[in-house]
């Protein structure tokens, strides 16, 4: 790690994660090197080695920092509702995720390139925040179902976690992917983040 100020150095870490978003919104993960995201920072591709040692270093830090958003926004809803009925607690967890387009495309697309290719320290820093998004969704399950018994909650966590996996490549498709469904007969439904996320919610919940 580089001396300097605690300040500078969170400065050019979040730097250097905006640089690695930005460049995700047109380029894959395989496109994006340590070198692009060099071009695109206020100092040398050499520098960035004393923050990360490998893009996936990079990801990981930006699914850390997209968890958090995530986090923050559950406990904003919580503070500003005391009660939701099932409806209204789908369509405020439908809400978060759409707002998080990026969280679930990482998931989706580069999670497990991310893990095994980061140091332990920092996938132990990104377990931290992704355990505390899990013990977020606990409190608020806590607060608007009570009723719920601790296997009820445990399921709902167990099936909606990994359901967050397989939300981006259902909401969001190439034009080459939509042909190849038409050219294959395939009866695919389009939805939404907001709509797909809301039905599994919705289902969940029916069964307390």
């Amino acid at each position: 790690m580089p001396k300097g100020s605690p300040e500078l150095t969170n400065a050019r870490r979040e730097e250097i994660i905006d640089a690695c978003e930005e460049l995700y919104k047109t380029m894959s993960f395989k496109e994006i090197t340590i070198k692009e995201i060099g071009n695109v920072t206020s100092f040398t591709r050499t520098s960035i080695y004393n923050y990360f040692q490998t893009k996936e270093e990079i990801f990981l830090a930006l699914l850390k920092r997209e968890y958090e958003l995530w986090i923050a926004y559950l406990w904003e809803a919580m503070e500003q509702h005391e009660r939701m009925d099932k409806d209204e607690f789908a369509a405020m967890l439908a809400h978060s995720l759409e707002e998080r387009a990026q969280l679930l495309k990482i998931l989706s697309m580069n999670h497990y390139d991310m893990e095994t290719g980061s140091r332990l320290e920092h996938l132990t820093a990104f377990k931290v925040v992704y355990g505390e998004s899990i013990r977020t969704v606990t409190e608020c399950l806590n607060k608007y179902f009570p009723e719920m018994t601790a296997s009820e909650k445990q399921d709902f966590i167990y099936t909606f976690f990994p359901f967050m996996f397989g939300i981006y490549p259902y909401t969001f498709v190439t034009e080459k992917q939509r042909a190849a469904m038409k050219e294959a007969n395939t009866n695919y439904v389009f939805m939404s983040i907001y709509e797909i996320t809301f039905n599994c919610v919705s289902r969940l919940l029916r069964r307390i």
